[in-house]
């Protein structure tokens, strides 16, 4: 069993060798430039890497780039070997993150919060308190009108 700290070193040599290889060794053009390795994962017996990517366009587009990653898996691994240079070269699976498309949800859902805040904001525009604009009482203030005080007098 390895260390996580190597786990976590061969992790980052995979993504830095293989968003490489897509840039300049592979010419599919179902890849191209198009697609960004934005995270790698190793686990503890360096037997396995899980490669995410994401992809800019459609699902069209998304869908050809998966297609020509699978085709190039055996490509990319052997780069990888070469460059890691460990006995058992992991093997590549390759998964497409979904970070962007939770990122946008989250960023819709922030716009329908302020969409609904400036709703609130303009109708409080012209409103006016129900009662006085401080509610609470202070010391000092009305005391003989507090409960109890007619039994002192």
């Amino acid at each position: 069993m390895a260390d996580n700290a190597r786990a976590k070193r061969l992790a980052d040599l995979i993504r830095e060798v293989v968003a490489e290889k897509l840039h300049r060794g592979i010419k599919d053009p179902r890849l191209g430039t198009r697609v960004t390795i934005t995270d790698t994962r190793v686990t503890g017996d360096l037997r396995e890497a899980t490669v995410f990517y994401t992809v800019y366009g459609d699902d069209e587009e998304r869908a050809q780039a998966a297609k020509g990653l699978e085709s190039a898996k055996g490509v990319l691994r052997s780069a990888v070997g070469q460059a890691a240079g460990v006995k058992f070269t992991p093997t590549l699976t390759f998964v497409a993150d979904a970070l962007p498309d939770t990122a946008k949800t989250i960023d819709d859902a922030l716009a329908r919060a302020k969409a609904k805040d400036e709703q609130v904001r303009q109708a409080s525009a012209g409103a006016a308190y129900a009662g006085e604009a401080d509610p609470y009482r202070k010391p000092g203030e009305d005391e003989a009108d507090e409960p109890g005080d007619a039994d002192k007098e």
